[in-house]
């Protein structure tokens, strides 16, 4: 169905009538349990979705773009979420934020949500697993729509992806590495399943091959607690490691330094995503940077021209990353 859905497509599927819908779609108590449960499914088959704002307010004109994070607790991703809020303001819009996270389910429920209320856009950094009926959703809405950091499974040709080169990013860290004698370079944390995983660690491999080096790599959650948790089973003999992200890294720190080992002096560790507190800890961390204010801007930017011109950005985009050597990868002085 290339159109979208309308009120008689689900009284069609359901067999009832378009004023019983309307009920349903109202919570009426006039309609019995079993009659909305069916009008419901209809909904959800035909990829209905209710519009609680007016039709004719379905458009720029209603000034809201939905923002579905999945993990604002993560600093990368309220740097994205604050950066995109403050552009689109520049030019009248207000965002709705909500964080997913890691949560399909409830990702899945913010897009339903936000698309009933009338969004004029959206934009998703999606949660790992099964998406649900969200592209669906979207697609029914009609509305420009972008997924950034990561892909929403299932979504190859149907939403415009955005996001950084992590493979460029892991090769050129783990070559930073190697040029201060690094030899025994493990990479630290990510599931192997997943796409960012194999982005991230696709660089590292690459490079380690290509110096004659066994790679050695631990897969696990990406928190600091998992980090901390990782320096009581790294192997003796690890000289180096490049982690996941600066959360993986700091944790890792943490753990580290409970065991008397200290970051540039007794192992060398490099980070990815380039937070602001790789800066602020001692010794400070190095990082794969990846300018996340920039990338936001840059996104809210596209989707602007898309909403004002129809004009809909190239199918994936890759913004460029930059190693920032600091004391933990580099040496204590």
């Amino acid at each position: 169905m290339t159109r979208r859905p309308t009120i008689l497509d689900v009284a069609k599927a359901a067999g009832v009538s378009k004023s019983t819908v309307s009920l349903v779609l109202q919570e009426s108590d006039l309609v019995r349990e079993e009659t909305a449960l069916a009008v419901r499914d209809a909904m959800s088959k035909v990829g209905y979705v209710y519009n609680r704002a007016a039709a004719n307010l379905r458009s720029a004109q209603t000034g809201l773009i939905g923002l579905v994070i999945n993990d604002l607790r993560n600093p990368f991703f309220t740097e994205l979420a604050a950066t995109m809020q403050m552009r689109l303001a520049e030019r009248g819009y207000a965002t709705v934020i909500g964080n997913s996270d890691e949560d399909p389910a409830r990702q899945a429920q913010l897009v339903r949500s936000m698309i009933e209320h009338g969004v004029a856009g959206l934009v998703i950094s999606p949660s790992f697993g099964d998406p649900g009926p969200i592209l669906h959703q979207i697609a029914a809405a009609g509305i420009p729509a972008m997924q950034v950091l990561r892909r929403i499974e299932g979504s190859e040709g149907k939403l415009p992806f955005a996001s950084f080169d992590y493979a460029a990013g892991g090769a050129a860290a783990t070559r930073h590495l190697l040029e201060t004698g690094a030899r025994r370079i493990a990479f630290l944390g990510g599931r192997p399943d997943r796409p960012i995983t194999v982005e991230r660690a696709s660089g590292y491999l690459a490079e380690m091959r290509a110096a004659g080096l066994q790679p050695c790599v631990f897969h696990g959650p990406i928190t600091r607690h998992e980090g901390r948790a990782a320096a009581e089973t790294l192997p003796d003999g690890i000289d180096a490691v490049l982690c996941f992200n600066d959360l993986v890294a700091l944790g890792l720190m943490n753990g580290l330094a409970r065991h008397g080992r200290m970051p540039g002096r007794d192992i060398r560790l490099v980070g990815f995503d380039g937070i602001a507190e790789c800066e602020e800890v001692w010794p400070a961390l190095s990082s794969v940077s990846c300018d996340i204010a920039g990338f936001g801007d840059d996104t809210a930017g596209r989707l602007l021209r898309w909403l004002d011109g129809g004009a809909a950005p190239d199918a994936e985009i890759r913004a460029p990353v930059n190693l920032i050597a600091r004391a933990s990868s580099l040496g204590m002085e």
